[in-house]
């Protein structure tokens, strides 16, 4: 296990790098997009390639014997999880990034596994100029001001879900649920809009990394608000491949109510 107090002070040290990856990713944005294809198919660019070395850099200067896994460096897709890893997404909404339509949906996203667990996360929306975070046992935070997730009416609950990967089961969900009032949005800035308490559900069954969900899950945890599988499990790390599960994010809020 890693002392609270060190995890407090590493979280401290991070969220100047994740706005310094933010400063590079929006130099590119700036100055035009340009898209290779990952062998995956999934694009990548070169703020994605820029933004990862300066988080990877932070990391191995503040956090040298935490393992990293991160999306733009394919060989450490084989590590095998150890009990605290941190998990990295130097550009989450790539998609939206690229589309350079004036909305911003794009963040960095840094968060740290521990025992299976998301318990911390760095998560900044650089177009916006948002900066979240949050530690399980210490609260979520955006820039100084602590955050609480949920709302106090039952009423007319607000879903939010993925503007380019939205799917069928997803709206069956929607509809079995009686929500009818969707706020779309790109990248993990959907589970800071169940932190702010700005929504209060964001069910996803369609194909995310843990390193898409680690950071906003974890500030999510911090507001007080949760993750758990469509069965009620608790949506867990570690996973083969790093590849997720379906997954449904709540606000704290009554589950029953919705």
């Amino acid at each position: 296990m890693i002392a609270q107090k060190r995890k407090i002070e590493l979280l401290q040290k991070l969220i100047p790098v994740a706005a310094a990856a933010g400063e590079a990713i929006m130099d590119v944005y700036r100055q035009g997009v340009s898209v290779t294809d990952k062998s995956d198919g999934s694009p990548v660019t070169e703020a994605d390639r820029r933004a990862e070395k300066i988080i990877l850099a932070g990391l191995k200067e503040h956090a040298p014997d935490i393992p990293v896994v991160s999306e733009e460096n394919a060989e450490s897709h084989g590590l095998s999880p150890s009990a605290a890893y941190f998990l990295v997404d130097p550009l989450d909404g790539t998609r939206e990034f690229i589309k350079q339509d004036g909305k911003g949906e794009f963040t960095v996203n840094i968060g740290l596994i521990e025992n299976r667990e998301a318990v911390f996360g760095v998560l900044y929306a650089p177009a916006l100029d948002r900066m979240f975070s949050g530690l399980v046992g210490k609260g979520a935070f955006e820039g100084d001001v602590k955050l609480s997730s949920g709302r106090e009416s039952i009423q007319d609950r607000v879903a939010v879900a993925s503007v380019s990967h939205r799917d069928e089961k997803t709206e069956n969900w929607l509809n079995q649920h009686q929500i009818s009032k969707t706020r779309g949005i790109g990248s993990s800035l959907k589970f800071c809009l169940l932190a702010t308490g700005d929504a209060d559900v964001y069910p996803r069954f369609g194909p995310t990394m843990e390193w898409d969900t680690a950071a906003g899950h974890a500030i999510l945890n911090a507001a007080g608000g949760r993750v758990e599988t469509p069965d009620g499990q608790p949506f867990l790390y570690g996973k083969p491949d790093y590849r997720n599960t379906a997954f449904i994010a709540w606000a704290n809020t009554d589950r029953d109510a919705i």
